[in-house]
């Protein structure tokens, strides 16, 4: 009886494992209306991703004026500062110039010449 249970579960076991495996066929090549839908969506994803960078920018723009606003308002002069090119964040520490406004000194940097 426990022969024919096991039996039965390995044939379960490895017919579920066949069909979960299966093969599909492959899918039809795209008609010409289809290409041209699937143009249309990317044309319209690319000017939906444009307006989402147009609207982050202006966002960030308020943010950074309003904060300007704010700071100059308590009479500390703040210079913006771009990214760099290279899309990585701006650094976290303040410059040589707004550190020595605020009475902190700056991080020295290591020098090249200096051995560890």
């Amino acid at each position: 009886m426990t022969t024919l249970r096991a039996l039965t579960g390995a044939i379960l076991v490895l017919g579920a494992f066949g069909i979960a495996t299966a093969k599909l066929p492959a899918p039809p090549p795209p008609t010409d209306a289809q290409k041209a839908a699937a143009e249309e969506k990317k044309a319209k994803d690319a000017a939906a991703t444009e307006a989402a960078k147009q609207q982050q920018a202006r966002a960030e723009d308020r943010v950074a004026a309003r904060y300007i606003a704010e700071q100059k308002a308590k009479g500390v002069t703040v210079t913006p500062q771009t990214a760099p090119s290279s899309g990585a964040p701006a650094a976290a520490a303040p410059d040589a110039a707004t550190a020595a406004k605020a009475g902190a000194t700056p991080a020295k940097a290591p020098d090249a010449t200096e051995k560890k």
